[in-house]
């Protein structure tokens, strides 16, 4: 029973990571060469983790909240991939780039303008690749 529970829930969390990110989740799930076995059980506890139990709880904070929060976290961290993921889930559901772009400048009052111009590279990218999309 709790194998299926469990494989219940990483498929919905699979499916709210696609929804949010506009696309599938698995292909940054693959495994890497040399990776431990035990590499699988790390990501699909952070994938159920932060797309089953996280992301959902939309009651106070809504999706569009959650994605610029989560794009302020992950640029003031300077965890430049996952930057991106986020920048990817802000723009499908509703953040605008002006309202990114503000974020980064209230990074830059916080965080210091080296952080904020080295994850705003990630930002532009993102934007580029949402505009030739």
């Amino acid at each position: 029973m709790a194998d299926h529970d469990e494989e219940r829930d990483y498929s919905a969390a699979l499916r709210t990571a696609e929804r949010l990110l506009g696309m599938p989740l698995e292909r940054f799930l693959e495994p890497g060469a040399g990776e431990p076995a035990n590499a699988a059980d790390f990501k699909r506890l952070a994938t159920v983790h932060t797309f089953g139990d996280a992301w959902p709880r939309t009651e106070i904070l809504d999706i569009r909240t959650r994605a610029l929060v989560s794009v302020t976290i992950a640029a003031t961290l300077g965890t430049l991939e996952p930057l991106r993921g986020q920048l990817r889930i802000a723009l499908n559901n509703g953040v605008t780039p002006e309202e990114i772009v503000e974020a980064f400048i209230h990074i830059e009052a916080y965080a210091g303008a080296a952080r904020a111009f080295d994850s705003y590279r990630v930002a532009r990218e993102v934007f580029a690749e949402t505009a030739s999309g």
